[in-house]
């Protein structure tokens, strides 16, 4: 399989460059094995722009975050200025903004109409509850709730998980057919994980394994996407039924071959191709390329992505 995530800021430099408009970089290239399908996991609040200029734009999103946006090259830089939910009493009054309706996926059938026509691998795709909390509340405040109110945030990790579960639900009764699930939990950074492994099992797995029964029991296998050096959590994510792994980001430490000996017979890899050296010299490509797909192929189970996202510093010519 091949697959690849690209930043906004690099197609808006490949168009540039000869990506002709309104058509995916792997379409064009005739490579697009898989498509991800979602819905809106937002509270759907009122996006409000409250001033916006050349360098930075300031605004409300469908989350309730006051957010600025700084201007850097061709894309946006987000920084988390405020908050609508903050504590118990704030979460309270707005939890219910998290319930399904068609108008959650509404703009997504056209989509899946158009890509199973084409042929392709089709994953429901979504977040779990450890990130989008992260969004609704700030990384400090989820982590110290961590430990001084954790039922709290069991309470908002169980209410976005029953809403992921009603959207793909939504889907199934418009009559999508999914073949795999993608769904996103970011839970690492560049020296390791960004709580204990006994905070996972105690109070992330046990939404994880949720999602992943509702999955199986349509016969879905379910990758996890988490950025940063998770590999702490490895055993307790195919525990709670993850069957496939991504991106295996480099940046952080992770090479595809070591994983594919631990755990190669439990899980499906997908990624660790390092975006820099794809920024590299043609020859820092062949040479990444080689490594990477050399190790992940062996005995199946292994699809092309890279280890993030395809940032602007790359030219299309040499993506190609």
């Amino acid at each position: 399989g091949i697959h690849d995530s690209i930043w906004p800021s690099t197609l808006e430099r490949w168009r540039e460059e000869g990506l002709p408009e309104g058509q995916h970089p792997l379409d064009h290239l005739g490579v697009s094995d898989i498509a991800r399908i979602g819905g809106d996991d937002t509270f759907r609040f009122e996006c409000v722009v409250f001033e916006e200029d050349d360098t930075s734009r300031v605004y409300l999103d469908a989350n309730g975050v006051t957010r600025r946006d700084l201007k850097i090259g061709s894309g946006w830089t987000p920084q988390w200025l405020d908050y609508t939910i903050k504590d118990r009493s704030s979460w309270e009054a707005h939890r219910d903004r998290l319930v399904y309706d068609d108008d959650r996926i509404k703009g997504a059938l056209a989509t899946y109409q158009a890509a199973r026509d084409a042929g392709k691998y089709l994953m429901y795709s979504g977040h779990i509850c450890f990130h989008p909390v992260w969004h609704w509340v700030g990384q400090e405040r989820e982590l110290l709730w961590m430990i001084e109110s954790p039922d709290l945030l069991q309470d908002m990790f169980q209410r976005f998980v029953q809403l992921d579960i009603d959207i793909y639900e939504g889907f199934k009764a418009h009559g999508v057919v999914f073949d795999g699930v993608f769904m996103a939990d970011d839970m690492g950074y560049k020296n390791g994980t960004m709580f204990s492994p006994s905070m996972y099992r105690d109070l992330v797995m046990p939404h994880h394994k949720d999602l992943c029964d509702h999955f199986s029991a349509d016969g879905l296998p379910v990758t996890l996407h988490s950025d940063g050096d998770i590999r702490a959590f490895i055993p307790m994510m195919i525990e709670a039924g993850f069957t496939g792994l991504h991106p295996l980001e480099a940046k952080a430490g992770i090479h595809v071959r070591d994983i594919k000996e631990a755990y190669g017979d439990q899980l499906v890899l997908h990624g660790n191709i390092d975006v820099r050296n794809l920024a590299g010299s043609r020859a820092d490509v062949e040479r990444e390329i080689r490594d990477k797909v050399s190790a992940g192929k062996v005995g199946g189970g292994y699809i092309y992505h890279s280890d993030h996202s395809v940032a602007p510093d790359i030219p299309f010519a040499q993506y190609t």
